[in-house]
């Protein structure tokens, strides 16, 4: 099994500052993902004007108000809001896509209780995965010791051999670093614009959530993961945080919930809160059944969207059979990655 370690963040801080680079010390560089490219329309046929446009995609899981998985919808059933105006849908999919995932485990003191099964929802999702998925699995401290335990692999017997040779450790831990490396990594991993080639990519983060030594802000992290396509899932385990508040803040308990929620609601991914170890076996089956039930569909945005701009995402969907209520979840928003969109005639 093979096994690196990230370079210490006080590095990042000097090569961040010269170029966004990877703190990964196989020298990754994090470059954000661009959407696919369609072909230019009507290039061959004088007259008409081609246009070069932006395909914007998305994962979208459908939820009845419990939050069991809706399948068998068709593209009709969806309609798709960019800053609240609706977009013509130019790709649907329910067929299932290879799923690359990190999981990224917290493993600083608070988790110690819970750390074997921790271990054991692990190897429950990995036996999940399918022929073609591939995980990698990183550990986690304090901002220097984030390491990749097991690189991304397809191999079952590896990835059980990493988690079981997981430990607890003290340090400050580093919730936001982790996650914000992680991602640029699932991201750049196996990045092909293709539409064959599709892969979902998520996080699934086992932490309390409580960050004491990141580098990396809440605002630079959540930049960062608008700009990527990775869905976070997030088992938080919160109760034995404190929940004394001060007069103008909240108690660490509550800004940890908040900030995982938050992880979960703007990648389009989903956060549980166990009270007991004993829920993990069943998160983990329905983590691994959500990412796998899920709704691919790509729009073109407006053309004059200028690069680097905000952009928000909402996605409806019709009711079912007695007006039964169905809720679709996606990414919250998008950065805009091309340039304006411009047409010349031929």
């Amino acid at each position: 099994m093979k096994s690196s370690s990230f370079t210490r963040l006080a590095c990042i801080f000097f090569v961040a500052a010269v170029a966004t680079a990877s703190a990964f010390s196989q020298g990754t560089k994090p470059v954000p993902t661009p959407s696919p490219k369609l072909p230019s329309l009507n290039a061959e046929e004088p007259g008409i004007y081609k246009v070069d446009v932006e395909l914007v995609n998305i994962d979208v899981r459908v939820v009845d108000r419990n939050g069991r998985p809706v399948n068998g919808l068709k593209q009709s059933d969806f309609k798709v809001f960019e800053e609240g105006e609706p977009q013509q849908i130019q790709f649907f999919s329910t067929s299932e896509v290879p799923t690359n995932y990190t999981m990224v485990v917290d493993n600083s003191g608070s988790m110690r209780q819970q750390l074997d099964k921790v271990i054991e929802a692990g190897k429950i999702l990995v036996n999940a995965n399918h022929k073609d998925d591939e995980t990698s699995i990183i550990r986690f401290v304090g901002n220097d010791k984030i390491t990749i335990d097991q690189d991304f692999t397809a191999n079952k017997g590896d990835l059980d051999e990493a988690l079981d040779n997981m430990f607890i450790e003290g340090g400050q831990t580093a919730v936001r670093d982790a996650v914000y490396l992680a991602a640029q990594r699932v991201s750049e991993y196996e990045k092909s614009n293709k539409a064959e080639d599709r892969k979902r990519r998520a996080i699934i983060l086992v932490s309390d959530g409580e960050d004491r030594n990141s580098y990396y802000s809440e605002a630079q992290l959540f930049e960062m993961l608008r700009e990527s396509n990775v869905q976070i899932y997030v088992i938080g385990f919160i109760n034995d945080l404190d929940t004394e508040a001060g007069f103008i803040r909240k108690s660490p308990k509550e800004k940890s919930k908040a900030f995982l929620q938050r992880l979960a609601d703007e990648t389009g991914g989903r956060a549980y809160f166990p009270n007991s170890i004993s829920e993990l076996p069943d998160i983990a089956k329905s983590i691994g059944s959500e990412l796998r039930m899920q709704y691919s569909i790509g729009y073109l945005p407006p053309n004059d969207v200028q690069p680097g701009a905000v952009r928000s995402i909402k996605v409806m969907v019709n009711d079912g059979p007695g007006a039964t209520k169905r809720i679709a979840i996606t990414k919250a928003s998008r950065v805009s990655e091309a340039a304006p969109n411009s047409a010349k005639k031929n």
